[in-house]
This record gives structure tokens, C-alpha cells and sequence, in this order.
């Protein structure tokens, strides 16, 4: 099912701007090219837009649940846009990207592709400290998997070939030292990840061809960071109240 990303209770009769190149009309409501990049992504705009038209026919804007949804994504968009004014002139420095590259040569200078055979456990902290032990002795995950098994453990199996960027931080020091064969267990939050590494490619990345990755990532962060000490600034000069004793039962 579509999820529908405009408000219900807009029409689109302002969706295209005078100049604006129209790709398709749906009974009426045009559908501009900022709007669909693609044809694929024109297809599915075209099917939003229908599945919109009968819920509008059907008056859903005004069913309480729905308003109150429309309400939530209205007021989501305009925070979201308060952060993004904010954080809009937020730069890297070159300063700053050459220290990340640095700081971080599992992901680019000494980056690698890993081959894993990972099971991702659920389990209790205490079944997680006795699988350390078994896993820092077992010869192969297969040997894990029976000994999970034989206890009812929970846990799925699976065969993983990934770049280094696209593994945990917390693994890759770890990973970047084992050999082919060798066996880790990363703790996880409801019970841990044991990886077995099968086989690591080296795939380096130059500092010019990192420099927009990490533009980027330090972007994310500093937009985190903004919003942090935006909100934490409203708090301080807001006047917030809680009625009763909501706040109580609320933590």
C-alpha cells in the first residue's frame, strides 16, 4: 500500500508553479516535474494522486484519526524545516574532513570488503557471556549454530558481503585485524552479533575521492547537533506545564 505523503486536505490545484513543465494530468490535477524525477517515480505519484482524489471524495480529512495524522506529518515537516534554516550554512572546513580521514582508516585509507558469516542472536545478557566463551573456542559458526540450537536460542543466519562504511563503527577495529576464519562477538542490544570472517578485499579510498562521504556524514552530524542545542535553547526560554501529574507517569 502507498503511503500517502500529502496532506489530505490539500488539493493540488497549486501543486505546479506558472513555467513549470506538466507531466501528467490526473482528472484534472497536474503533476509537475520537480515532483516525479522518473517515469517510475511518475507511475507512483499518478497512483498517490488517485488513491487521494477518493479519499478526498470520501471526506476521510475530516475522520478524527486521519486529521490528527495529517496534523502530526504537517507539524514532523515544519520542525524538520525549522533544523534545515538552521543548519543551512553549516560547512566542513577542509580541515575538518582531512582530520575524519584520518581518524578513521578502516573506512578509507585501509578500507576493506568484507565476506561474513554472521548469526544474529537474541538473547539474555547472561546466555551472551557464556556464547562469548563458546565462540572464542568453536572452529566455525556452524559449531555456534548447533550449540544455540541445542540451547533453544533464537537467532537467524546469514551470508554478508559489505563494504566497510556499511558495517557498525564499533566492528570494524576488530574486523580490520581478523583473518580469514577467525570468529567475533560484537555485544548488540537484545543479545549479540558473532561474525566469521570468510574473506576481506582491500578497496582504499583517496582522500579526494572520501572528501564528499565525509562532507556529508559531517553534515548529518552537525544537523544532529544544531537540533540538540536548538531544542535544548526553546526548553530553557519556553514555558512548558504539565497538567497534573502526566509528567510523572510519562517517565
Amino acid at each position: 500500500m502507498l503511503l500517502l505523503a500529502a496532506p489530505l486536505g490539500c488539493g493540488r490545484a497549486d501543486a505546479t508553479r506558472p513555467g513549470m513543465r506538466v507531466l501528467a494530468k490526473v482528472n484534472g490535477a497536474e503533476i509537475s516535474a520537480a515532483e516525479a524525477p522518473s517515469a517510475q517515480a511518475l507511475e507512483r505519484i499518478i497512483e498517490r494522486e488517485l488513491l487521494v482524489q477518493k479519499a478526498l471524495e470520501a471526506r476521510l480529512e475530516r475522520d478524527p484519526a486521519v486529521a490528527e495524522a495529517i496534523d502530526g506529518a504537517r507539524r514532523q515537516v515544519l520542525a524538520q524545516a525549522w533544523i534545515e534554516r538552521l543548519s543551512a550554512g553549516a560547512r566542513s572546513t577542509r580541515e575538518e574532513v582531512r582530520a575524519f580521514y584520518a581518524g578513521n582508516p578502516a573506512l578509507f585509507a585501509e578500507r576493506r570488503i568484507y565476506r561474513l558469516r554472521e548469526l544474529a542472536v537474541s538473547a539474555p545478557a547472561e546466555l551472551v557471556e557464556v556464547l562469548r566463551a563458546e565462540a572464542a573456542r568453536a572452529a566455525d559458526l556452524e559449531e555456534l549454530a548447533a550449540w544455540l540450537r541445542s540451547r533453544n536460542a533464537r537467532f537467524s543466519a546469514a551470508t554478508l558481503t559489505q563494504p566497510a562504511e556499511q558495517l557498525p563503527l564499533g566492528m570494524l577495529p576488530r574486523l580490520a585485524r581478523m583473518k580469514p576464519g577467525e570468529i567475533a562477538l560484537f555485544a548488540a542490544p537484545r543479545g549479540a552479533t558473532v561474525v566469521q570472517l570468510l574473506h576481506a578485499e582491500e578497496a582504499p579510498l583517496g582522500e579526494a575521492q572520501a572528501a564528499p562521504l565525509i562532507e556529508r556524514f559531517l553534515a548529518g552530524r552537525k544537523r544532529l547537533e544544531i537540533a540538540a542545542a536548538e531544542v535544548k535553547r526553546l526548553r530553557e526560554v519556553a514555558s512548558i506545564e504539565y497538567p497534573g501529574d502526566i509528567k510523572a507517569r510519562a517517565r
